[in-house]
């Protein structure tokens, strides 16, 4: 069975995003291992020092990359990445799950992901060209990848 793990930088403050989490893992157990793993967001001291920033995401990008498999399919969502529909996404997760069984998605800070980690993955992945709070790309990224199950294994959730 396929593994998946999602790496994020931050938890889940509210309840609803958790219980909708909660619910996308619990669809996902039917089709893949998944393990969602959460890091502490480093703290910056002064926000608008670029260098100070870019410090943070590097201590986050280091415990990141720590976190991946060996030989997984690195996934990193990055509003530079490319955009894919539902049925591409299937076709990229079954490719890797041929590959190596093993994929993992990793979601930065608010202020991304260091270059580092994006260089360590095989796909750049946006979810949309529109901005969304982190809790909430975690949902839909989770309802994607339950949705790209179901559309590899014929399943008629995807319309």
């Amino acid at each position: 069975m396929t593994q998946v793990t999602l790496l994020c930088v931050g938890n889940l403050k509210e309840k609803y995003w958790a219980d909708a989490c909660a619910e996308y893992e619990k669809r996902l157990g039917g089709y893949c291992q998944f393990k969602c793993i959460e890091i502490k967001e480093e703290k910056i001291t002064d926000e608008g020092n670029a260098k100070k920033t870019q410090q943070a995401l590097l201590a986050e990008g280091q415990k990141l990359l720590s976190l991946v498999p060996d030989h997984a399919y690195v996934v990193s969502l990055c509003i530079e990445g490319k955009p894919l529909d539902s049925v591409a996404l299937s076709k990229h997760m079954e490719e890797a799950t041929s590959q190596s069984g093993k994929i993992v998605f990793i979601i930065g800070s608010s202020h991304g992901l260091h270059p580092t980690v994006k260089s360590a993955s095989h796909l750049r992945l946006s979810l949309s060209s529109l901005t969304f709070p982190h809790q909430l790309s975690r949902v839909l990224l989770m309802e994607s990848l339950y949705r790209s199950f179901t559309i590899t294994a014929g399943k008629t959730y995807h319309k």
